[in-house]
């Protein structure tokens, strides 16, 4: 800051381009006989609070004024006051919603963290829902979802690290873990990742950070991040010794290390009795695998590679073939994933027209005019719904690549494809690595069976204590 209050008004004026935006205000005041000045953006800052914050600067007398900055600043009537010399940190304060208060005769600027933002309110997320459990969500404010976590974790062992990335965005990043738990290592190798990302804006939030933290193979389809929209699913995590990123202005966390286990993982598992919740885990991982196999195994048996067994000769298709079996899965593959597409583009009063259409006219009149036959529609269906009982989408897509994969060498080199293409699965996922640099199938490689068992069998708590 500059030694004259006039010189850091006309800077701020200037760098701040008050009489261009709107929205941006600064207004001149008389504090203690001073010449006094304040810059904050309209609608970050709570009203009622301004008004008796300016109705106790405006009586302030002169000989009441104290001799410093931090004097004034302890005599202030609010809780979160700071104070600054350095513009950076002035401007950053000032756009991320701080009441910044210039006073002649002082060489300090003082911050009064008075923000609020605009904000939804707390509710249920609409895709990490539970039948049982609290019905909470993360919100896109950063300060209402770390508090979301701290009032379920009341622990001086829980840490709440804020970064900032973004040349121009300057996003808040926050980095939830218990101290005393997380591994450091791995801590600090995110903290500077974070800290040494070089990028104008985090313009897709968590995405663009996933892409910093981690640059996969552009073959490799497997998640390195989990995301979560449920703070009690957040709150597991870092008791577990994980670590959780919070980024501003997006409705959900980030969830890692994680391994393909843990993905399939669901907050559902925890709110029933351990029996239930090893069923529900079990289920989950049987029709996972299923909707992995189910249409190549199938086109082993349609194309004669592999001779039907007699209690199977019912998936024969006895109907005339128009279409190539191979072409009718892989078309059927796409036409999902644009019934997907159509169905977030679609406002909610028109879904159920959308559905019986999709439904009823699309799928009867494919079947009835020979562009598909029944039981390629009915494994479809099946795979299709298949990939809705785990909540990760990013691990969904990257089984249906794998299925595609699977499908075509299977096509091309028959048994051998198919026993070829499951051994290239099986090597990409054992050999594919945690962003913690850790295996991907933890806790088969390397083998550790308490934790195998935690997670395909829903232990109670007493016994996890012990």
């Amino acid at each position: 800051m500059y030694p004259d209050f006039e010189e850091n008004k006309k800077y701020l004026t200037q760098e701040l381009r008050v009489k261009e935006n709107f929205d941006i205000v600064s207004r001149e005041i008389v504090v203690g006989g001073k010449k006094a000045v304040f810059f904050f953006i309209d609608g970050f800052c709570k009203d009622e609070l301004m008004e008796k914050l300016l109705q106790y600067l405006i009586d302030k007398k002169p000989e009441d004024m104290p001799s410093n900055i931090q004097e004034l600043s302890q005599t202030l009537p609010y809780v979160e006051v700071d104070s600054a010399t350095d513009w950076d940190e002035i401007i950053k304060n000032i756009f991320c919603g701080v009441f910044a208060l210039l006073i002649d005769g002082y060489k300090e600027c003082i911050l009064i963290d008075s923000r609020t933002y605009p904000a939804r309110g707390v509710e249920e997320p609409e895709k990490d829902k539970v039948l049982r459990g609290s019905k909470d969500g993360f919100i896109e404010t950063i300060v209402f979802n770390t508090a979301l976590i701290r009032r379920r974790i009341r622990s001086t062992d829980l840490r709440m690290e804020i970064l900032s990335a973004g040349k121009t965005s300057k996003t808040d990043i926050v980095l939830c873990y218990m101290d005393s738990r997380v591994d450091q290592e791995f801590l600090s190798k995110i903290r500077n990742r974070i800290q040494d990302i070089k990028v104008d804006a985090l313009t897709m939030n968590q995405e663009s950070l996933a892409e910093c933290l981690f640059t996969s193979k552009w073959y490799n389809p497997f998640p390195k991040f989990k995301y979560t929209e449920r703070p009690d699913t957040a709150t597991a995590q870092i008791l577990e010794g994980n670590i959780i990123i919070l980024v501003d202005n997006s409705p959900s966390a980030m969830i890692l290390p994680i391994s393909i286990l843990d993905a399939v993982e669901e907050a559902d598992d925890y709110y029933f009795p351990p029996i239930t919740g090893t069923y529900f885990r079990f289920t989950r991982v049987i029709v996972t695998l299923v909707a992995l196999f189910l249409t190549p195994v199938y086109l082993l048996f349609a194309y004669g590679y592999v001779d039907t067994p007699k209690w199977l000769e019912f998936i024969i298709i006895k109907d005339t073939i128009n279409v190539p079996i191979l072409a009718q899965l892989l078309i059927l593959e796409v036409a999902i994933d644009g019934m997907k597409l159509a169905a977030v583009n679609t406002p909610d009063m028109l879904n159920t027209p959308l559905s019986i259409i999709i439904g009823v006219v699309l799928g009867d009149a494919a079947v009835s005019s020979g562009w598909f036959n029944n039981e390629i529609m009915l494994y479809m269906a099946f795979v299709a719904f298949a990939n809705f009982t785990h909540g990760s989408f990013e691990l969904g897509y990257a089984l249906k690549f794998l299925r595609i994969f699977l499908l075509l060498t299977t096509s091309i080199f028959g048994l051998w494809g198919f026993i070829g293409g499951v051994i290239i699965i099986l090597l990409l996922v054992a050999f594919n690595k945690t962003v913690s640099n850790e295996s991907y199938i933890y806790p088969l490689i390397p083998f550790n069976g308490k934790k195998l068992i935690n997670i395909f069998i829903r232990r109670s708590k007493t016994h996890m204590n012990n």
